[in-house]
């Protein structure tokens, strides 16, 4: 494709994702009203190239980048629209990141709408005269001393007080973090292989893994590659997981022989993670909502070679848990919650959601969080863990959870890694010092998480 088809599509995909995906009025987002609920992106994206099928691999990646670029930036472009007067039409939108983000000149801008098959109609006189306003009122690029703290910071408003709870001083430093691409991250399989020999299988088909730094399972790749086509993954030696994620099934602490729930497990990550930590011996049960994420999680369960899970599905008036009280040793509640840990990769979801989205969530993790801690046995473990880097979804979940609960206990992160250490020599020290588990991309370069072991008195 030519330069300027790979922009046209890029427009088309931006405005596939501003149909579907969010709301296309920044006053809504940025005052904390949350928009309709919609697709994810990543999944628009999926069906948008899949109805495009001639879009070869390259072309593919130089559009979708462009697309993702203006939906990261949307805070800012949505300012500087503001500020000269120009609605954020897809096409427009594109234009304003070339000119800000991009750094072209205005002229190098205006050449990339030429017209022509297959190429972005030229801009009209009104979109070139604001074009023009633009570039006079922004020779700097994005950023402009006028902007509120959050828009230059790049974190819409509802998520600003948390982040700044969360990071004091280093709020800058962890938002530019937040802006940048995530690395790929996998986990060797341990039922059918070793981190080392993984990496060798990756490596004889020219991907080129080195270990994480925290998880003993984990391999990075410094860039998307793909993966999901290799023989590698298509035989079950390794799985797409964030190093975060891998942290946290290893804080569960699944040994062989326990029972083990995992109680939001969705696709099933953690639960691979888990059955490969107890040897595929023992009992662990995946338990979700959905009825096609647990579909999907059979034929990953099936390709990985676990054949100690179960999958339930958790309706309305689903009498599972009362029957099952008391009888796990290690439950897992991986919480839904607002993903603000991994917006380098779901960029989207900083204008998906809203202050009111928050609440909502917050009062669903802790009767999550009540009925999962039935499960447990006494003596046993429960898990909370969110991929959010808001407080109120993590700390004052926990702490609201144990004063409910005098039956349970916080084990500090400095016992539950030094019990992983014993089973695990080869760990270094953990991530952070605190009582809990909290990675971020700026201090680990890892997606954000949290987690937090409690233990059940005997």
């Amino acid at each position: 494709m030519t330069p300027a088809a790979r922009l046209a599509a890029a427009i088309d995909l931006l405005a596939a994702l501003e149909a579907e995906s969010f709301s296309g009025a920044p006053p809504a987002r940025m005052s904390g009203a949350p928009p309709a609920r919609r697709r994810p992106a990543d999944a628009i994206a999926n069906d948008f190239f899949r109805a495009r099928r001639y879009i070869g691999g390259g072309d593919r990646r130089a559009i979708a980048e462009r697309a993702w670029g203006v939906v990261r930036q949307r805070l800012r472009l949505d300012w500087w629209l503001a500020r000269i007067g120009a609605r954020p039409t897809p096409r427009f939108l594109v234009a304003a990141h070339l000119l800000l983000a991009e750094g072209l000149e205005l002229p190098a801008v205006l050449a990339a709408f030429p017209g022509g098959q297959y190429a972005a109609p030229p801009l009209t006189p009104p979109e070139e005269k604001l074009l023009r306003a633009l570039s006079a009122a922004a020779p700097g690029g994005l950023l402009h001393p006028e902007m509120p703290e959050g828009i230059r910071l790049d974190l819409p408003d509802w998520a600003l007080p948390g982040f700044a709870a969360r990071f004091g001083p280093h709020l800058a430093e962890e938002a530019a973090a937040m802006e940048g691409e995530a690395p790929l991250d996998l986990r060797a399989n341990l039922l059918k292989t070793t981190r080392a020999e993984a990496a060798a299988a990756l490596a004889a088909e020219g991907i080129e893994a080195t270990p994480t730094p925290f998880s003993p399972w984990g391999l990075r790749l410094p860039a998307r590659r793909p993966v999901t086509q290799s023989r590698a993954f298509q035989e079950g030696l390794v799985e797409v997981q964030d190093e975060g994620s891998q942290l946290i099934a290893l804080l569960t602490d699944a040994r062989p022989g326990l029972r083990v729930a995992d109680y939001c497990a969705g696709a099933a990550g953690k639960t691979l993670a888990l059955a490969a930590a107890m040897g595929n011996r023992g009992r662990i049960t995946a338990c979700d909502v959905s009825a096609p994420r647990l579909e999907g999680a059979a034929k990953r369960l099936r390709r990985a070679g676990v054949d100690n899970a179960e999958r339930h599905l958790l309706q309305p008036g689903d009498r599972w848990a009362k029957r099952r009280a008391g009888q796990f040793d290690r439950v897992l509640v991986d919480a839904p919650c607002s993903g603000t840990g991994t917006w380098r990769r779901n960029p989207d979801a900083r204008l998906r959601t809203g202050s009111a989205d928050i609440a909502e969530l917050c009062v669903k993790q802790g009767e999550i969080l009540s009925t999962a801690a039935e499960l447990v046995r006494p003596g046993g473990r429960l898990v909370y863990a969110t991929c959010s880097l808001l407080p109120e979804e993590d700390e004052a979940q926990v702490n609201a959870f144990l004063q409910r609960r005098p039956d349970f206990a916080l084990l500090p992160m400095e016992a539950a890694w030094s019990e992983a250490r014993a089973r695990h020599p080869e760990l270094g020290p953990p991530p952070g010092d605190g009582e809990f588990l909290l990675t971020s991309p700026a201090r680990h370069g890892m997606d954000g998480f949290f987690a937090a072991v409690l233990q059940r008195r005997s």
